[in-house]
């Protein structure tokens, strides 16, 4: 195990400076101008002199992009053009957001598509079978954002079960003091049931909408794999030598779930920057939504931390599945 740590993270870190190395190259070609931004087309030579001198943009590309790697690697992401923030700061305010809805939606989709998934492959062909395949195939194939506004009209303004789009708190109340800066953590540490409550009916509807598009692939993978194994040489060979059937049905679900978890890390790395969608729908300030919100405006460090930052969690999740997967398998233990 320890080997195939260090395998993975020998990966990790070349493809983290590759990657932002490209997003810094690439931001500085598109023909759009930060300084006209800032500065106005109409600006004096002396002032667009002024302004690239302050953002550094009078250097030459190489300079620029070695002093922007050299900061990575101090924890500094640079600062806002448009606030004069550190990006580090504002994106720490606003990736718990963003971490919280993915992960709740992320454990109702496999809570559900896991027990529907074998469900599907004990009863194969029948209609349990048959409504498992069609519930997977029509929920993996709709757009997320779509379904937001779908539920917000059913459970918002037709039922009034849930509450409006507008943050993950009702105007008006105030969120509890940051520890964790996880709202739900810190309203349970704070003991304020009433703020928990209410963030977390906020988070209901783009928890539910991205759960339920979650949940088509993940059933589908799931049948898929418990189907595989259950057919399996191996698994045979325990059935005939009397092996019980709990015992049987534990060996089924742990070698029919390492491919899940594989689908997972990789959905899972993809809804960091698709999230943008949900919360712009649902007026969350999460991560996705400032990222949007700052390309619209060419502030590009804010644009280049968000990639990056976003780049190391996907990895860091992909590294925690393989782990996962190798204590699942040991036959990925055995060949690193």
């Amino acid at each position: 195990m320890k080997t195939l740590i260090l395998k993975r993270l020998c990966f990790v870190l070349p493809q983290l400076v590759l990657v932002a190395a490209v997003v810094f190259v690439l931001l500085r070609i598109l023909p759009v101008d930060p300084v006209d931004r800032i500065a106005g087309q109409f600006a004096t030579p002396e002032l667009r002199a002024q302004v690239e001198e302050e953002l550094g943009l009078d250097r030459s590309l190489g300079t620029q992009l070695g002093s922007y790697l050299a900061g990575i690697f101090q924890g500094d992401f640079g600062t806002s053009w448009l606030t004069s923030d550190p990006v580090r700061e504002e994106m720490v305010e606003r990736f718990p957001l963003t971490l919280q809805l993915i992960t709740l939606a992320f454990f109702v989709a496999l809570a559900i598509a896991i027990p529907l998934g074998r469900a599907s492959a004990a009863r194969e062909g029948s209609r349990v079978d048959k409504a498992a395949q069609s519930y997977s195939l029509f929920a993996g194939a709709q757009p997320d954002f779509w379904w937001g506004l779908m539920f917000l009209f059913l459970f918002f303004f037709k039922a009034g079960i849930l509450p409006a789009p507008l943050g993950v708190l009702t105007p008006g109340r105030q969120a509890p003091d940051e520890i964790t800066h996880f709202i739900l953590l810190d309203a349970l540490i704070r003991g304020q049931l009433g703020v928990f409550v209410d963030a977390l009916r906020h988070l209901a509807l783009p928890v539910i909408t991205l759960a339920f598009v979650l949940t088509g692939p993940f059933t589908k993978m799931t049948r898929q794999s418990v189907l595989s194994v259950s057919k399996s040489e191996y698994m045979l060979y325990a059935d005939a030598t009397g092996l019980s059937e709990r015992a049987m049905k534990r060996s089924l679900l742990r070698n029919g779930l390492a491919p899940v978890l594989t689908l997972a890390a990789i959905f899972f790395g993809f809804l960091l920057g698709g999230a943008a969608l949900i919360e712009t729908v649902f007026t969350l300030n999460g991560l996705g939504l400032y990222a949007v919100q700052r390309m619209l405006v060419v502030d590009f460090p804010a644009v280049q931390g968000v990639v990056v930052w976003m780049t190391a969690f996907a990895l860091l999740m992909y590294l925690i599945m393989d782990l996962l997967y190798a204590a699942l398998d040991p036959r990925v233990r055995y060949s690193e």
